[in-house]
């Protein structure tokens, strides 16, 4: 194979690449703007109210805000809490849920996607739903 075509495909391949990448984080930048709004008019809120609910039913949850997340946490266990954020590693940036669960010495922890595909389309009866299933284990007697 001459050279030339060798230096052209490296050339293209690197050309690819950067647009790709360039989009990525312009995809990214988006989301994040958009996460942000959802975060502070939607996600926070909820998390409150969800809160202020267990609250009333006798289970001790706090909310915290760190940077770029919502976390319901409890009382009792440090390593018992909820928490979304925005993960922007794949190929899509999305709205992840984190959940982690102590059992004696053991603690399991799960992600999954929540919500529509595109961060701005993801509704707050998604994450109520969310929210819904990951406290059944939290809340069994």
């Amino acid at each position: 194979m001459e050279i030339s075509q060798v230096r052209q495909r490296l050339n293209d391949t690197i050309e690819r690449a950067r647009r790709a990448a360039a989009d990525r984080r312009a995809r990214n930048d988006s989301a994040a703007r958009a996460y942000d709004v959802f975060l502070t008019d939607r996600a926070v809120p909820l998390f409150r109210q969800v809160a202020n609910a267990l609250k009333a039913a006798g289970y001790q949850f706090t909310v915290f805000t760190p940077s770029g997340n919502v976390r319901l946490a409890s009382d009792r266990n440090a390593d018992d809490f909820i928490e979304i954020g925005l993960d922007t590693s794949g190929d899509e940036p999305a709205i992840v849920g984190h959940v982690s669960r102590a059992r004696g010495r053991r603690v399991q922890e799960s992600e999954r996607a929540i919500g529509a595909r595109l961060v701005e389309d993801t509704t707050e009866e998604q994450l109520l739903e969310f929210l819904m299933r990951e406290l059944t284990p939290f809340v069994e007697r």
